[in-house]
This record gives C-alpha cells, structure tokens and sequence, in this order.
C-alpha cells in the first residue's frame, strides 16, 4: 500500500440510490472501506484490453465455450492454439454437459496477436462465448526485458495441453 503522501485525495458525487448498491457491493465483497473498492474497479478498468495499446506485452486468459459438436471445430480451434504456441502458457479443458466444453487458455504476449487469436476463437461457428481478460501488464521496456538477467521466459516450459474429443479414426498432430 502506498505511503499517505503517496495519496491524491479528491471527491466524488454519487447519486444516493448508487452509492447505496455501491456500499452493498463492498459489504459483500469484504472491503474495509470506499477507497479500498474504487481502486480495485481502477485497477480493473484499466485493465480492460480495450484500454490498452496493441502493442504492449500482457498476460491473461481467453475463455471459450463451445459446442464441440460442430463439424471440425474441435480441431479448428486446436490448430488456432498451436499457431500461436509462443503466446500460449497452458489451457484447461471441461466438459460441461453433453454438448459444451468450457476452455481456458493462460495465454502471456504481445496485446495485439492475443487480440487477433481471439478474435478468430470467437468468429468460429459453434463458439459461443469467448473472452479475453487481461489480469497483467508488462511495464518493462521489450529490450530491457529480454537483456535482464532476471527475466525467465516460462511459456515454453510451462506449455500443457489437451487433444479433446479425438475418435479413433481422426488424424492427431
């Protein structure tokens, strides 16, 4: 936590029905007091992918469900991952019900190919929810980042994936 001259104080008017739902809301959620919640939703919207810039390097996840019924679209959604295996760190797969899967791809790299990975996640027929959030962003100039000592690349060897809903007489990679 930032030291209190660290702190900019500054008022915010808030019509009473919100800042009742508001107060409700940081109740729920375990907050101490308004300060602490506002710089959480901050933080959080400025988060957002559509806030950032396409060419910062950031870590997130993109989530998928997805009818794995649908004519090739398990594999068409494999090969995407594969040809972006350098932004991939590690994917979960969970059969929801019959027909659904549920997939969660930790995914660390440069803003703009994650967005266009899911982008073409989401425009495949049978995909119906995809989401990309971003929970980190790296600060660190890319030249730095690869110079320093300290920088340890762990998506090659973290990389795990699942081959789901292979019959016996498809093709495998």
């Amino acid at each position: 936590m930032a030291d209190k001259e660290d702190l900019t104080r500054f008022g915010v008017a808030f019509p009473t029905p919100l800042i009742e739902q508001f107060d409700s809301y940081i109740e729920e959620q375990g907050y101490k007091n308004r300060s602490e919640a506002f710089r959480d939703l901050v933080r959080k919207t400025l988060l957002e992918p559509s806030a950032l810039h396409s060419e910062q390097d950031v870590a997130g996840t993109i989530v998928m469900v997805y009818d794995h019924h649908i004519s090739d679209l398990p594999i068409r959604l494999m090969e995407l991952q594969h040809d972006a295996h350098h932004d991939i760190i590690s994917n979960m797969h969970v059969h929801l019900n019959h027909d659904q899967c549920l997939e969660v791809i930790a995914v660390r790299g440069n803003l703009g190919r994650l967005r266009h990975l899911h982008q073409q996640i989401q425009v495949q027929k049978g995909v119906l929810y995809a989401e990309l959030s971003v929970t980190y962003v790296d600060e660190l100039n890319k030249m730095a980042s690869h110079h320093s000592p300290h920088n340890h690349d762990h998506s090659q060897n973290q990389q795990s994936h699942y081959h789901p809903h292979h019959s016996p007489d498809s093709s495998t990679d």
